[in-house]
């Protein structure tokens, strides 16, 4: 991804989690972004629309300590474009590049607003409810 198109994944993040859902700025964007896997949907114009990250390999299992298992992170999607589909076709192109990266199953951090998104598209929530930058999230998972 070039350093232009990187700068559009942070766009949008920057309007969705920053300055919609009030995360801080300092904790949105981190030393995983350098590492990651992003994927950008951009509208017809060649505007930003929405964006999702992909951890895979060592992060990964350090961070899920699971083997074989990768993480889908930071999905955003602009007010615009929601509701159109491109969620799901983001966390599609992640889980096949989960896929061309090893993965055999996908852990997410969903925020419980999002639970049954994650739930249509066949991921099973586990654990309890936790803060997560004063939101409320829960894990899930999906086998690959």
């Amino acid at each position: 991804m070039s350093p232009a198109d990187l700068e559009l994944v942070f766009g949008v993040r920057r309007e969705v989690f920053v300055v919609e859902q009030n995360v801080p700025a300092d904790i949105e964007y981190d030393e995983l972004d350098a590492t990651s896997l992003h994927v950008l949907a951009v509208g017809a114009d060649g505007r930003p629309l929405g964006t999702a990250r992909l951890i895979h390999g060592a992060e990964a299992l350090a961070l899920t300590g699971t083997e074989g298992r990768v993480l889908l992170g930071r999905l955003a999607v602009l007010k615009a474009a929601r509701g159109t589909g491109l969620g799901a076709e983001l966390v599609r192109a992640i889980e096949q590049a989960g896929r061309e990266h090893g993965g055999v199953e996908v852990e997410l951090h969903a925020q419980v607003q999002a639970l049954g998104f994650y739930e249509r598209l066949g991921y099973a929530a586990e654990g309890p409810v936790y803060p997560s930058a004063g939101i409320p999230h829960r894990t899930m998972t999906r086998v690959l």
